[in-house]
Parts: structure tokens; C-alpha cells; sequence
């Protein structure tokens, strides 16, 4: 059974170390942090945790892999350090900084051929996987368009935007349900509280079959909220992630359109029919996550969050990012970046 190192034991780390210690396939988990009060806190909690500040005795130990839950700016040095010690690792969301570094850190875990994943907890949520059952039956019809509100006040980072903290889920979850993402953004926002940093965007995606989509994200609202709405020809949906008891509702509702026959007819027909709660499990997504990790290293299999998923979302913050910086303009994205040569299978790299 693998045994695992956690890198950063502040906001996120705890989560991870939790569903390891309660998952039977990790045999050891070893923790590091910079800050003595981080790993007093996790040895006071699971005291048969090893605790340590020098990442340099993670890479040295016999770990098999690092899970890294660090600031954005740390994740590609200590990725990099991790998969030329032989690891697999798996790095938070976002990914890395840039496509560059995202580019580097694929090829290299191919060339070393360690697992290598990103943290798009989301995609293993029921209620997006639910979602995603629907568009793929073609349940809703021709989806037209979706819009995203992900917003609350606070938690204000300091070393990334708003967009770079909360728009990756979105985007994780249109890549998952679709297999694609946009072709185009263009975003508006503004460095209201942190100059250079902003805390509020808002994000525009077209897609090549002709959907568009809309994405707020935002760190100054009076309440929390995250709820994406779906619609397409034959049915709606609507994800609310803090409804508990209903976190997807399927409407059965429409318009139709008839050419109209004879001079200034014009008919539009509005359907409303069921509205449906459909039964979702029960399975927390971040334990998942860690098991498709704790698999992948077992099996040597590829996971499902792999690397390439994490270049396509940071790609897209890339263009959002400088359409802000940029007021506004439309940004293409273009064809998909060139990671590696070496062919590729199922398993891992």
C-alpha cells in the first residue's frame, strides 16, 4: 500500500491528511509544513502522523508519492523536485502558474513515468457526474447556454486573483461535461480590496458547437452561492452545491418556435412540465479523489484528473487573465498545446 507525504497542513492540507488516515489502501502518511503550528495541529489530531519542516526528508524517506496543497507559486518547484525523486504527485488546483511550467511537469512525469494529478475535486462530486449522465444522453437536447455564480466574501488570497481561486472549478466541471472547453473568453473585473489582485470577474466562453457560457466569480458578496444553471432545448437543470437536500433539479421545461405560415404569424409555444430531484449518492467527492490518486499508484493506471486536465483549465485562466488585463478584449484560444510526443495509453505516463 502506498505510502503518502502531504505538503502544506494550512487551509486545504487537513482535508487531504483526513481522507487518507480514513482510507485502509494508505499505509503511511508523512507531513510537511513550514509553520510549527501546522504540524502541531496535525499530530495532536493523528498522532501516528510523522510531522516535519523540511521537504527535503520528504523526498528522501521511501515515500512512493507527495500530495502538494501549497500556494500556487510553490506548486511547480516542488512538483518538479518530487517527480525527479521518483514520486507520483498530485497537486491541488490550480495546477501551476502557467502552461509552461504545466507543460514541463507532463512531459516530465512521462519521461519518469510517475502518476501525476490535479486536484479537480468537483469532478468527482455525484451532482456533477449526475449532470454529466444528462448531457450525455442528450436529455436536455442541444445545450444552448450555462451560467455560473461561485461567489462569497472572502477568503481573499494573496499571491492569485479571484479567477485563479474559484473559476477552476467551473471550468474543470465544463471540460468533464462536455470534453471540451471554450474556444474564446473575454472577462471584466476589478482589484476592489487588494490592489493588483482581483476580487471580483466576470467570464464570457464561447464554444465551438455554438454554446456560450458565463462565469461570476467573486470574493465580496453578502452570502455564499454556487449555482450554475443549464439550458437546453428540451430541459433545463439547476446546480445548487449548498442545497443539501436537492442539489440538482431537472425542469422539464421549453419554448418552441413554428415558422410562421402566412404574413405576421408569429407563434412561440412555452412547455412547463416535471420538475425532478434525481437521487445522487452519497460519496464525498474529495474521498474519491484521493482513492482514484491511492489506485493510480497502485496500478499504475492513469487518473482520472491527469495532468492534460489541469493544462486545459489553466490554459483558460492564462486568456481570461489577460483579457482582464486587457479590458475586456475577446481572447482565442486556439488548437490544443503540444505536451509531449511520446504515445500515450491508459495507464500512467
Amino acid at each position: 500500500m502506498p505510502k503518502v507525504g502531504v505538503v502544506g497542513c494550512g487551509y486545504w492540507g487537513p482535508n487531504l491528511i483526513r481522507n487518507l488516515a480514513e482510507n485502509r489502501n494508505c499505509s503511511q502518511i508523512v507531513c510537511c509544513d513550514l509553520r510549527p503550528e501546522n504540524l502541531e495541529r496535525i499530530s495532536s489530531r493523528y498522532p501516528a502522523v510523522h510531522v516535519t519542516p523540511e521537504f527535503e526528508e520528504i523526498l528522501g524517506i521511501g515515500l512512493d508519492a507527495v500530495m502538494i496543497a501549497t500556494p500556487l507559486s510553490t506548486h511547480y518547484g516542488l512538483a518538479r523536485r518530487a517527480l525527479e525523486a521518483d514520486l507520483d504527485v498530485f497537486v491541488e488546483k490550480p495546477f501551476t502558474a502557467s502552461s509552461m511550467e504545466a507543460m514541463d511537469l507532463i512531459d516530465l512525469a512521462r519521461r519518469r513515468k510517475r502518476v501525476l494529478m490535479v486536484g479537480h475535486t468537483f469532478e468527482y462530486s455525484p451532482p456533477v457526474i449526475k449532470i454529466r449522465d444528462l448531457i450525455e444522453s442528450k436529455e436536455l437536447g442541444t445545450v444552448f447556454y450555462l451560467s455560473s455564480t461561485r461567489v462569497n466574501l472572502g477568503l481573499h488570497q494573496k499571491d492569485v486573483s479571484v479567477v485563479w481561486d474559484l473559476a477552476p472549478h467551473d471550468l474543470s466541471m465544463i471540460n468533464f461535461w462536455f470534453g471540451t472547453g471554450p474556444t474564446a473568453v473575454s472577462a471584466l473585473g476589478r482589484d476592489f480590496v487588494q490592489p493588483g489582485i482581483p476580487d471580483v470577474a466576470f467570464i464570457s466562453l464561447t464554444f465551438g458547437s455554438g454554446m456560450i457560457g458565463h462565469i461570476q466569480v467573486s470574493w465580496l458578496s453578502p452570502s455564499k452561492l454556487r449555482r450554475t444553471t443549464i439550458v437546453g432545448s428540451r430541459k433545463m437543470v439547476i446546480y445548487d452545491d449548498t442545497d443539501h437536500l436537492e442539489r440538482v433539479k431537472v425542469f422539464d421545461k421549453g419554448v418552441n418556435f413554428r415558422d410562421p405560415e402566412t404574413f405576421g404569424e408569429y407563434q412561440l409555444s412555452y412547455r412547463t412540465g416535471d420538475i425532478v430531484s434525481p437521487k445522487l449518492d452519497t460519496t464525498e467527492p474529495l474521498q474519491a479523489e484521493v482513492s482514484d490518486f491511492l489506485e493510480s499508484i497502485r496500478t499504475r493506471r492513469r487518473p482520472k484528473c491527469d495532468g492534460e486536465s489541469g493544462l486545459r483549465v489553466i490554459r483558460v485562466l492564462e486568456a481570461v487573465e489577460r483579457s482582464l488585463h486587457e479590458g475586456g478584449r475577446i481572447i482565442e484560444l486556439g488548437p490544443p498545446l503540444e505536451v509531449a510526443a511520446t504515445p500515450r495509453d491508459d495507464r500512467a505516463p
